[in-house]
C-alpha cells in the first residue's frame, strides 16, 4: 500500500514539469530572456539551441508563495487594453512576436499579468501558436478575445485585430459601468436605510419606552408597534439579519443556473423600469461582438456560438443560437431575428439591410454606437426617477418613526389641556 502511494505521489509531482529561467544570445548578440517548462537544464539548452540562442544562464524557478488576498489583485481590464494597444504596436512596427510578448511581459506593472504574458511567451517559443498559448489562460483570455487572435493570426493581419480588441474591451467596460453605476446608488440607499431604521429600532426606541412607562397610560398603535418591534429586533436580532441574507443567497443559489436563471433572466426583459435597460444593453452587446468578429474575418456560424455564449442573459442566448441553427440551415440572419422577438424591429432591419449590401459588420457597429447612447439615455432616466422615490422612501421612514414616537407626548400635553 505504502508502495503504491509512493508510486502515485511521484508521478502526480512529475506530472508537470519545472520551470527554468533562462537567458542567451543570438547570433547578433542580442540578449535574450525568458522561462521555460522542461525535464532538466540540459533539455532548455536543447532547446535554446534549436531556437537559434546561445544559452548564458538556465537556473531552476523556485517555487512562489501567493500573498494575493480573496477579491483582491487579478488582471483588470485596464490591464487588458493597455497589453492589446501596446502589442498591436510593436506588431505593426515589424516587432517579433516573441520579442513584443517578452517586452510587454517584462514591463507589465500587475505582477500576476507579467507571470501570465511570460508564460504565454515562453509557449509561443517553444512552437504553439498565440492564440493557442492564450487559449490556456481562460479567466484572462475569453473565446472572443482567443478567436480574434486566431483570425488575425491567419490573416496575417494581428496588428489590426488588436486595435479592434482594445477599441471593443473599453467600449463594453464603458457599458459595463454605466449599467453598474444604475444600479449602484439604489443599493446604496437601501443599505443606507435599513442601518438607520436598525439604529432607530435598537437605540431610540427603548429609550422613548422607557420614558412612556414613566408616563404611564396605553400607548398610541404606531407607538405600540414600534415598541413590539423593538423587542422583537433586541431580543432576535440574529433573525432580523439571518433571514433577508437567507432569502438573498437562495435567490442567487436559485437564479445561478438551470430553469430558475432563465425564469429570472425573462423576467428582467419585463420589468418596467429596468426591462428596457437590460434589452438595450443586451442588444449593444450583441452588435458590438458580432460585428467585431465579422469585420476580423470569424465566419458568422463561430461567431454567433460565441456571442450567444457571451450574451449575459440566457433568453438573449437562446434567441442567438436559434439564429445560428436557421442560419447553418441556409436562411439568411434577419429573418430568425425578426422570429425570436426577442430584439427591437429597427436592429432586425438595419441588420438585414447590412446583410443585403454586404456591410454586415459596418452596420452592426452603427447600431452597437445607436444603442450605447440609448444606454446612456436609459441609465439617466432611471437615475433621475429613483433618486426622488429614495428620498421620499428614506423621509418616510424616518418620518414615521419620530411622529410614532412623539405621538404620546402630544397625547399626554392634549389630556393636560
Amino acid at each position: 500500500m505504502a508502495t503504491a502511494t509512493a508510486v502515485k505521489t511521484k508521478a502526480s509531482t512529475q506530472s508537470k514539469p519545472p520551470v527554468f529561467r533562462w537567458s542567451g544570445k543570438t547570433k547578433g548578440g542580442e540578449v535574450r530572456s525568458g522561462e521555460m517548462e522542461a525535464v532538466d537544464s540540459a533539455a532548455v539548452e536543447a532547446r535554446l539551441r534549436q531556437m537559434g540562442l546561445e544559452p548564458t544562464k538556465v537556473r531552476r524557478k523556485l517555487g512562489e508563495i501567493s500573498l494575493k488576498l480573496p477579491g483582491l489583485g487579478g488582471v483588470t481590464t485596464k490591464d487588458l487594453v493597455v497589453f492589446t494597444r501596446q502589442f498591436s504596436v510593436m506588431i505593426d512596427a515589424g516587432l517579433p512576436l516573441v520579442q513584443a510578448l517578452d517586452i510587454i511581459g517584462t514591463q507589465a506593472d500587475n505582477p500576476e499579468f507579467r507571470k501570465i504574458l511570460l508564460t504565454v511567451k515562453t509557449r509561443v517559443e517553444s512552437g504553439s501558436t498565440f492564440a493557442d498559448a492564450l487559449g490556456e489562460h481562460p479567466k484572462v483570455f475569453d473565446e472572443l478575445f482567443v478567436q480574434l487572435i486566431r483570425a488575425g493570426e491567419v490573416g496575417g493581419i494581428l496588428d489590426t485585430i488588436l486595435q479592434r480588441l482594445g477599441a471593443y474591451i473599453e467600449k463594453n467596460e464603458k457599458l459595463r459601468r454605466r449599467v453598474k453605476g444604475a444600479m449602484t446608488y439604489p443599493v446604496i440607499v437601501l443599505c443606507i436605510s435599513f442601518a438607520v431604521v436598525g439604529v432607530l429600532i435598537g437605540k431610540v426606541v427603548p429609550t422613548f419606552e422607557k420614558m412612556f412607562k414613566d408616563m404611564g397610560g396605553a400607548l398610541p398603535g404606531p407607538t405600540q408597534f414600534l415598541v413590539d418591534l423593538s423587542h422583537g429586533f433586541v431580543s432576535s436580532w440574529y433573525l432580523f439579519l439571518g433571514i433577508p441574507i437567507a432569502v438573498v443567497a437562495g435567490f442567487i443559489t436559485v437564479t445561478r443556473k438551470g430553469r430558475g436563471q432563465e425564469i429570472w433572466h425573462a423576467t428582467l426583459l419585463k420589468l418596467p423600469l429596468f426591462g428596457s435597460l437590460v434589452q438595450k444593453t443586451a442588444v449593444a452587446r450583441f452588435t458590438r461582438t458580432l460585428g467585431t468578429m465579422l469585420s476580423s474575418g470569424v465566419p458568422i456560424l463561430d461567431a454567433l456560438d460565441i456571442v450567444a455564449r457571451s450574451a449575459g442573459n440566457r433568453v438573449i442566448e437562446k434567441a442567438v443560437l436559434h439564429v445560428r441553427a436557421k442560419i447553418s440551415e441556409g436562411k439568411n440572419i434577419a429573418g430568425p431575428l425578426a422570429d425570436v422577438k426577442v430584439f427591437p424591429p429597427m436592429v432586425v432591419q438595419m441588420i438585414g439591410v447590412g446583410e443585403a449590401t454586404g456591410a454586415m459588420d459596418t452596420m452592426l457597429g452603427k447600431v452597437a454606437d445607436f444603442y450605447d447612447d440609448e444606454v446612456d439615455v436609459a441609465v439617466s432616466a432611471i437615475t433621475s426617477m429613483i433618486e426622488p422615490v429614495m428620498m421620499v422612501f428614506l423621509g418616510g421612514t424616518v418620518g414615521f418613526f419620530m411622529i410614532a414616537m412623539y405621538l404620546p407626548i402630544f397625547s399626554m400635553a392634549g389630556g393636560i389641556k
